[in-house]
């Protein structure tokens, strides 16, 4: 786990998708988020099942599977608002957790699925794969006009809704990296080959 300090933040991105939009600054208090996502060893030891490499990330998981996971652990999901603080690693306003520009991927990568986790370079935070690998569940519930009613103090997501907020890339996209105020979301029982998360504390 990496502890993240108290502080605020621009949170979404003026010229995004409908949704990251208004540009809003949030205060978030002090937290824990894990330094990787949650892999096949780490989630065998919660509820069984066969893999073929323990390094890489659990997926194929739904929101309500991850959320017990983490009620396992003693955890919980990330926020919106903190996983997209975390993902900036202290850089206001980025495109990306390591800067503005798009890295190559390379042919090889991500071909037939994702790769073990912290094989990308850490972000300012010390934090891997945020953006990059798979999607990451987030404790939210999803509305594309959140924003313009959000708190300006630890945000916690709409009340209620259908789907529920993810974030980051993918492998099985075209382009798979995701900026870092890009959001998706899901109906929290799928589950998606490229879905999974890290915990928060």
């Amino acid at each position: 786990m990496v502890r993240i300090p108290s502080g605020s933040f621009l949170m979404g991105q003026e010229n995004g998708r409908d949704d990251e939009r208004p540009v809003h600054r949030v205060t978030l208090a002090g937290f824990s988020i894990a330094r990787c996502p949650v892999t096949n060893a780490e989630w065998a030891a919660f509820r069984p099942f066969a893999y073929s490499d323990p390094g890489l990330p659990a997926s194929g998981v739904s929101w309500c599977d991850a959320v017990a996971y983490c009620e396992w652990r003693g955890a919980r999901l990330p926020t919106e608002a903190e996983w997209e603080y975390a993902a900036r690693g202290g850089q206001e306003q980025r495109l990306y957790p390591w800067g503005d520009e798009l890295p190559q991927i390379g042919a090889e990568r991500f071909r037939d699925g994702p790769e073990p986790v912290g094989q990308s370079e850490p972000n300012g935070y010390g934090l891997y794969d945020m953006c990059i690998n798979i999607h990451e569940w987030c404790a939210d519930w999803y509305s594309p006009a959140y924003y313009a009613v959000s708190p300006a103090e630890n945000p916690q997501g709409p009340a209620q809704g259908v789907r529920r907020a993810s974030r980051g890339g993918a492998w099985r996209h075209h382009v798979k990296v995701s900026r870092c105020a890009a959001r998706s979301s899901i109906p929290p029982e799928f589950r998606y080959a490229d879905y999974g998360f890290r915990i928060a504390m």
